[in-house]
């Protein structure tokens, strides 16, 4: 399931592709919430997508992974849910949000270094993966987790499982949700994701 992915978009190629969606983004946001890093694993920040309350779409820097989920005598028990299956769920009442990214890392075999394929949404300078976002508790900051699905033909032959890439002109439907879940929150077509081998594994 995806642990890690990478976050090289240019500010200037996001903001190309929001005005081109009309989804407005705040006055005083700039390239600065958008910050640049070969890997983003669990437990690192990254900026994700979500409405403001005047319906502008921000980039807000947040942790990879819910924290465990709290245990009876409110002890925490197991790691972060940095993933969320999607099916038979419906998230009307939840904070939706998109979490950009260049590319998504994929991994296979069973020795350390497994093997790393990278993901990118073909035809498009970027992808968004679908999430759910939450605030954080005490001096937390908030955190957010992908959700998952079936995995399509370009995915299945490395993962049984795959995070929802949503294409540009999905991205408003998701976090407004002005499009049924079962459209939105899908593998897309065969073809739509190209990959490629980054590092060879062990096995």
């Amino acid at each position: 399931m995806c642990n890690d992915y990478e976050q090289h978009i240019r500010y200037a190629e996001y903001r190309k592709a929001m005005e081109e969606r009309a989804l407005r983004v705040p006055d005083h946001e700039s390239e600065l919430a958008l910050p640049q890093a070969d890997d983003i694993r669990i437990g690192d920040t990254g900026p994700v997508m979500r409405l403001t309350e005047d319906e502008a779409v921000e980039l807000f820097p947040m942790t990879f992974g819910f924290p465990p989920p709290e245990a009876k005598g409110g002890n925490r028990k197991g790691g972060p849910v940095f993933n969320f299956r999607s099916e038979g769920r419906s998230f009307a009442a939840s904070r939706r949000c998109l979490i950009p990214a260049s590319a998504f890392f994929e991994f296979t075999g069973t020795r350390y270094p497994k093997a790393k394929h990278r993901f990118t949404l073909t035809g498009a300078p970027f992808l968004a993966i679908a999430g759910l976002w939450r605030e954080g508790q005490g001096n937390k900051p908030p955190a957010f987790t992908m959700l998952t699905t079936t995995p399509g033909p370009d995915v299945a032959p490395i993962h049984n499982r795959q995070v929802v890439v949503l294409r540009p002109e999905d991205w408003g439907h998701w976090l407004h949700l002005t499009k049924p879940e079962s459209e939105l929150l899908r593998p897309l077509p065969e073809g739509s994701l190209a990959v490629e081998e980054v590092r060879g594994g062990s096995d």
